[in-house]
């Protein structure tokens, strides 16, 4: 069972197919002109092949107008959540994209001291469509919505922001033991009582087998961002995932040209520890599926993390954050697939109005029916 156990690999065949796989379909893919060296097409902007990694000529025009551009921002600091964030010097006033509050004070980013991103992914969905979404979204069961809930002065907070994720890269090797078990089946005789009679039954009874066994298990987990920003939570940047990984540029300043951006307020040294737990989960979850026997337990596992590898990403998202009755709701878009989440306003009145509207259809309903079996007899 330990030499089974070592060539976990050559006995896994086929896998599931993952998020960031499916949402790679649904990114466009390169185009521009054709890579000196392969062939592959290189989009403008991009300094490299994707394909081959062959230095690309960046129309410096372009770009040197683009970094100018970026470069005129103006910061601000969230005194409410916390947060950092980037802006176009045309906006007059700011109010935060993650807690809708005005309590923002301008800093410069010098203070900071912050490392740049490695890798940007670049915005796909438009504001208009994003606009089109929310608007689609929120007209979902709206009879259930407050009917002061003021759409125009909700929908002009809509705002794309690039967000800070940490990413990390690792080998995991483990050393496990579990004690396996074998469901097995034993026909029993059993007596109960039948028409004031006691009668002998049988019966086919599971019983289980165990024995001990031990392993070593290892394998290479990427791809799990880990939310560095203030005003967006995990639990909020899960919603919205995946992300597709295979469509990251090299960060460039242009990039962020008329967008907003916040700067990462989670050390790296804190999102470590995030991903060990995450990956040490994934370890656990794959070594309990490789497992032999009908059944587990006792399971321990003792994994140790190697070839560590991290980058710090800006991913494309939408944020809607408003106000309504002191209470704080979001809608999120994924700037790169288009994906939605979000929560709305109840209106309980309504709600308690429907659920009382129904009650008495169906009470008269069943007066109806009473009164017509009394007219019947």
């Amino acid at each position: 069972m330990q030499d089974v156990a070592d060539n976990e690999e050559q006995l896994v065949v086929a896998q599931p197919v993952a998020d960031d796989e499916l949402v790679a379909a649904e990114v466009a893919q390169p185009h521009g002109e054709p890579c000196a060296a392969c062939g592959c097409p290189v989009e403008p902007n991009d300094k490299f092949c994707p394909a081959c990694g062959t230095p690309h000529e960046v129309k410096e025009a372009a770009k040197k107008k683009a970094e100018a551009k970026q470069s005129i921002k103006r910061y601000f600091h969230c005194e409410t959540c916390g947060a950092n964030v980037s802006i176009d010097p045309q906006e007059l006033s700011y109010v935060c994209p993650f807690c809708d509050s005005t309590y923002v004070v301008e800093y410069s980013p010098e203070v900071s001291g912050r490392q740049l991103p490695e890798f940007v992914i670049p915005f796909r969905v438009t504001p208009e469509m994003a606009m089109e979404k929310f608007r689609a979204w929120i007209k979902g069961n709206d009879w259930y919505r407050p009917g002061d809930l003021h759409m125009a002065k909700i929908e002009d907070k809509l705002r794309g922001v690039y967000l800070p994720f940490w990413s990390f890269s690792m080998l995991a090797e483990s050393r496990w033991s579990a004690s396996i078990g074998e469901y097995w089946y034993k026909t029993e005789s059993y007596t109960t009582m039948e028409n004031g009679k006691m009668v002998t039954k049988t019966r086919r009874v599971q019983k289980t087998e165990w024995w001990p066994l031990s392993g070593r298990h290892h394998k290479y987990y990427s791809g799990y961002m880990i939310s560095a920003s203030k005003g967006l939570t995990q639990a909020d940047a899960d919603r919205i995932k995946p992300f597709s990984l295979l469509a990251a540029k090299r960060y460039e300043p242009y990039f962020l040209a008329g967008w907003a951006a916040e700067e990462y307020q989670m050390e790296i040294a804190e999102a470590q520890k995030i991903c060990y737990e995450e990956f040490y989960r994934r370890e656990q979850t794959n070594i309990r599926q490789f497992l032999p026997g009908d059944t587990s337990r006792s399971m321990v596992v003792k994994t140790e993390f190697s070839y560590e590898n991290s980058d710090l990403y800006l991913l494309p998202i939408y944020l809607l954050t408003y106000r309504y009755n002191d209470k704080v709701y979001r809608f999120l878009v994924n700037g790169q697939t288009g994906l939605i989440n979000g929560d709305k306003p109840v209106s309980w009145k309504r709600i308690w109005g429907a659920v009382g509207g129904g009650v008495g259809l169906l009470i008269l309903f069943v007066l109806i029916i009473l009164l017509i079996a009394a007219m019947m007899k």
